[in-house]
C-alpha cells in the first residue's frame, strides 16, 4: 500500500484515489521569464520521480504541470529587453524543456499556460464575487476577501492573527483588509498592451494564485487527487489556491498536498546576492546529467538537502560504482518480479512516501551481489529497478567512458581493490585491508564507510 506524507493532514496517509486505478495530480510549474536553477530541478525531479512511480504501480496517471506566462517580473523582463512577452516566454519555456530533457525528467501529460486560460480565470472570479467572497477595489483590482473564508490557514497551519502580525508593512491602503490578495489585477498606464486581457471590471491580467485554481479545474476537475509543488509555495500560494476553489465550489481542492523540501548551495539558501546562484545548465556543463539526477535522487523528496561540487563529484563516484556491475555483468532478459526479495524491498521503499534513498541503497546492494555472484538475475533487477528511476539505462562502458575521459582514472580497477578490501575485513585480515586503503589513497582516492557500504571519491 503507498503511503503519501499530506502537508494538509500533517500526517502520512494510506493513498486512495478518487476513481480506482487512476491518478490524478497538478504540480506548480515554471514562471517563465528566466533559465530555470537547480532548486527548481529538484522541484520537478520530485515529481517526476511521483508519477513514474505511480505508473510502476500500475496506476492510469494524469500528470499536469503548468506554465506561468504571464506575471509581473515576465512583464519587466521583457520591457526591459525590448521584446514582446509571448517571445520571451517562449524562449525560456523552450530553454526548460532542453534542461529536463537532458535531466531525464519527462514531460507532464499536459503543459498549460495561463494565457489560454483566462476565461475559465474570469468564471472563477464571477463565482467568488456572487458568493461575497471577492470585490472590486478603487484601484480596480479585484480581491479574495479573506476573512469571509473561515478555513483560511488550514495548510500553513496560521490563524488569521499570526497572518496579521507577520505582514508586510507596505500594504495595498484601497484593500478592505491587508491579508486580502488579488485575484484580477487592473491594467496600469505604463504596461505594454499584450500584458492586458478584457473583462467585466476593465482590462487587467489574472493574480498569479487564480492562474493555478482556474487551470487545475479546468484539466482536471474540480476535486483531484494530488497537488504538489516546492515548500515555498505552501504560504501564500498554494492555501490561497485552496481558499479561491473551495470557497467558488464548495468541495476540496485536492486530496493530498505534497512538498518537496528546499535545495541549499554550500549550506547557504541560494541567492544571486551570495554568487552562489546556479542554473541548471550551468550545473549540465560542470556535471554528468545522469550523475546530476542521482545526486537529487539520493535525498528523500521532502527533506532539504545541500548541494555543493564535492557532493556531485561524490554522486559521481557512486553512480559509477553501479554502472560497473552492470559493465561486468549482463543482464538477462526476464521480465521483473516484483517478488524477489530486493525487487520487493525496492517496492517497500518507494511506496514510504516515495523513500529513494532507501530505493537507493538497495541498488548498491545488488551492485554487490553482481560483483560477488556474475549473476545475469541479478544484473536484471539493478538495471529494472534502477530504470523505475530514470537511471542506469546508458551503454554501462560508453558511461564509463565518458567519465573516465575526463578523470583519467581506472574505476573498474578501484572497485575490484574495494571488493577486495570488504574481503579482507570479512576475513579479520584488517593488515591486508589497510593495505588496499592506503595503496588507494597514494593514488589519490579517499574511501569512505558506511551503513550501505563503502564509496570512494577522488582526493
Amino acid at each position: 500500500m503507498l503511503r503519501i506524507y499530506n502537508t494538509l493532514a500533517r500526517e502520512k496517509q494510506d493513498f486512495q484515489p478518487i476513481e480506482p486505478g487512476k491518478v490524478r495530480m497538478y504540480v506548480c510549474g515554471m514562471t517563465t521569464y528566466d533559465y530555470c536553477h537547480i532548486g527548481h530541478a529538484r522541484m520537478m525531479m520530485a515529481f517526476d520521480v511521483v508519477q513514474r512511480w505511480l505508473r510502476a504501480s500500475g496506476f492510469q496517471v494524469t500528470y499536469v504541470r503548468n506554465i506561468t506566462d504571464i506575471e509581473d517580473k515576465i512583464i519587466k523582463r521583457a520591457s526591459e529587453r525590448g521584446i514582446s512577452i509571448s517571445a520571451l516566454t517562449e524562449e525560456f519555456i523552450d530553454a526548460m524543456h532542453e534542461d529536463t530533457r537532458a535531466l531525464g525528467i519527462e514531460l507532464p501529460d499536459v503543459e498549460p499556460r495561463a494565457t489560454a486560460y483566462v476565461p475559465q480565470m474570469l468564471d472563477l472570479i464571477d463565482k467568488l464575487q456572487a458568493k461575497d467572497l471577492a470585490y472590486q477595489s478603487e484601484s480596480g483590482d479585484v480581491n479574495f476577501a479573506v476573512r469571509r473564508y473561515p478555513p483560511y490557514g488550514r495548510l500553513s497551519g496560521k490563524t488569521l492573527d499570526q497572518l496579521r502580525a507577520g505582514e508586510r508593512v507596505a500594504v495595498d491602503a484601497m484593500k478592505q483588509d491587508p491579508l486580502d490578495f488579488v485575484l484580477w489585477k487592473h491594467a496600469r498606464k505604463d504596461e505594454p498592451a499584450d500584458a492586458g486581457f478584457a473583462s467585466r471590471w476593465g482590462t487587467g491580467r489574472p493574480g498569479w494564485h487564480i492562474e493555478c485554481s482556474a487551470m487545475g479545474e479546468a484539466v482536471l476537475g474540480k476535486t483531484f487527487d494530488i497537488h504538489g509543488g516546492g515548500a515555498d509555495l505552501q504560504f501564500p500560494h498554494h492555501e490561497n489556491e485552496i481558499a479561491q476553489s473551495e470557497g467558488a465550489n464548495g468541495v476540496p481542492l485536492a486530496n493530498y498536498w505534497l512538498h518537496n523540501g528546499f535545495l541549499n548551495v554550500n549550506d547557504e539558501k541560494m541567492s544571486k546576492s551570495l554568487g552562489n546562484f546556479l542554473t541548471i545548465r550551468e550545473v549540465l556543463k560542470r556535471a554528468d546529467a545522469e550523475v546530476i539526477r542521482f545526486f537529487l535522487l539520493r535525498v528523500q523528496y521532502r527533506s532539504p538537502f545541500n548541494y555543493s561540487e564535492q557532493l556531485m563529484e561524490e554522486s559521481g563516484v557512486a553512480l559509477a560504482r553501479l554502472y560497473t556491475a552492470l559493465r561486468e555483468v549482463a543482464p538477462d532478459e526476464k521480465p521483473i518480479d516484483w517478488d524477489e526479495p530486493y525487487a520487493s524491498r525496492f517496492r517497500e521503499a518507494m511506496d514510504d512516501d516515495f523513500n529513494t534513498p532507501i530505493a537507493v541503497a538497495i541498488l548498491f546492494e545488488l551492485a554487490t551481489q553482481v560483483h560477488r555472484n556474475k549473476s545475469a538475475s541479478d544484473a536484471r533487477q539493478l538495471k529494472h529497478l534502477a530504470g523505475v528511476l530514470g537511471l542506469l539505462q546508458r551503454d554501462p562502458v560508453e558511461f564509463a567512458q565518458k567519465l573516465d575521459h575526463s578523470d583519467a582514472i581506472d574505476r573498474v580497477a578501484i572497485d575490484h581493490a574495494v571488493e577486495a578490501r570488504a574481503k579482507a575485513k570479512s576475513a579479520k585480515n584488517y593488515a591486508e585491508a589497510d593495505r588496499i586503503r592506503a595503496s588507494l589513497l597514494d593514488q589519490g582516492i579517499i574511501l569512505e564507510d558506511s551503513a550501505s557500504g563503502t564509496t570512494w571519491r577522488k582526493q
